[in-house]
């Protein structure tokens, strides 16, 4: 099956489920099995980047790790330029950052502003939308720096962590490739 052909439901094939990973009773969805499959991670980046023209995209975020490689490969894609979103320490120049909450504490994701003009629209691509925390972290950063931010793309949605509804009220279109129910 070639990477044009290649349905939702081809791709979902794709991914992994480890149970038990990283604790007794989550399903972990691996990607690695995805972009793996050299038919499925092109067919995955042309799914993503046709979403991304689409919302009108002139710049790609994405965040440290996973969405370094869906995004950049949508950037490549479209033409267009990256902005990774770091982790701290990471970006050789001035930052700006945001921190955010997790389950159990707080972390920070940082952004080269002078990577962003006022009112340039920009989507963020990631592998996954769980719970949505660092999504809308990324967002807020992305909009502090003057971005305009309301597109967010994803390969895969965990429905039922609520991600996705969470950046549906920040006033951001989510779109994922394919969903899984449960955690």
């Amino acid at each position: 099956m070639s990477a044009t052909t290649m349905t939702p439901e081809a791709l979902k094939a794709l991914v992994r489920t480890v149970p038990d990973f990283p604790q007794a009773g989550i399903q972990f969805r691996d990607i690695t099995t995805l972009i793996g499959d050299g038919e499925g991670l092109a067919a995955s980046v042309a799914m993503l980047a046709e979403r991304a023209r689409a919302g009108g995209a002139q710049r790609i975020a994405g965040m440290e790790a996973r969405g370094f490689i869906f995004g950049a490969a949508v950037a490549v894609a479209l033409g267009i330029g990256f902005i990774p979103v770091r982790k701290p320490g990471k970006l050789p120049v001035d930052t700006i950052g945001v921190d955010y909450a997790l389950e159990y504490g707080t972390d920070r994701l940082e952004v080269d502003p002078a990577a962003i003009a006022p009112g340039m629209r920009v989507a963020i691509v990631d592998d996954l939308i769980a719970t949505g925390g660092t999504a809308l972290a990324t967002a807020e950063l992305l909009r502090q720096a003057g971005a305009r931010v309301d597109h967010a793309l994803f390969v895969i949605d965990l429905p039922d962590l609520g991600g996705a509804n969470g950046l549906r009220g920040a006033g951001i279109e989510v779109e994922a490739l394919m969903e899984f129910e449960g955690d």
